[in-house]
Parts: structure tokens; C-alpha cells; sequence
């Protein structure tokens, strides 16, 4: 049986404004970086510094270089917050392109894109 879900890779174009994005933009935090062989680069990212899951920033050129075939598509990612009207406002503020909010049988959420036109979700999950 699984018991959680670790990691989700974002394949990217360049990491470095990617990251940028994700820690500048949106306040996650740096969990590991490391270089390694064949030029790939590990950038592992986190909401926290004690998320249960984080996204690693992959360039999308060396990966699929070193893996024929794999899918470098966006993944489907739903993000969760306290305060949904706060990080929209934040995000907007930041010039960061985001959806309406909308009210859902699950509650409220709004999409948003990064700085490669990724977009993404964010529902509000109380306390």
C-alpha cells in the first residue's frame, strides 16, 4: 500500500526563473538543491519546511535527453489554503495571472500560472 505522496516533479524550461517564481512569488521554501550527473539538477521546493509532499524543478531539456519518452506535460496539481482571499490578493498584487473565484460543492477556488504559464489550483481548506 502506498502511505503518502512524496514528491511530484515539474518539468521546466529554465529553473532558475522557476524558482525564482515558487520562492520569491509564492513563499515556498528551498527543501534541497543538488547538481547531479549528466547535468541534471534537483531543486526541491515545499509550501513548509515540513511539508509531507514537495515539487522538484527538473529542466525539462536534460530529462528528456536522459529519459526517451517520459511525459514533461504539467502535471495536474490542487493546492491547498487557510485563506483563499489573502493568497489571491497576494498573488494578484505580484502581477501573477489568476483565475475568478469560484464557489465549488468543496468549497472555494481560484486558478493561477506561473512564470511559464503553468496553471494550477488552489481550494480553501479550513483549519
Amino acid at each position: 500500500m502506498f502511505s503518502k505522496v512524496g514528491q511530484i516533479m515539474l518539468y521546466v524550461n529554465d529553473q532558475d526563473e522557476s524558482l525564482a517564481f515558487w520562492t520569491e512569488v509564492a513563499g515556498f521554501h528551498i527543501v534541497d538543491e543538488v547538481t547531479l550527473d549528466e547535468g541534471m539538477r534537483w531543486i526541491e521546493i515545499a509550501p513548509t519546511k515540513d511539508s509531507q509532499t514537495s515539487i522538484v524543478l527538473h529542466d525539462k531539456e536534460v530529462v528528456a535527453r536522459m529519459s526517451e519518452g517520459v511525459n514533461l506535460g504539467t502535471p495536474s496539481l490542487m493546492f491547498f489554503t487557510d485563506d483563499l482571499d489573502r493568497l489571491y490578493a497576494d498573488l494578484s498584487a505580484k502581477h501573477v495571472t489568476v483565475g475568478e473565484i469560484i464557489e465549488m460543492p468543496t468549497g472555494r477556488v481560484f486558478n493561477f500560472a506561473d512564470n511559464e504559464k503553468n496553471y494550477f489550483a488552489v481550494m480553501e481548506r479550513k483549519g
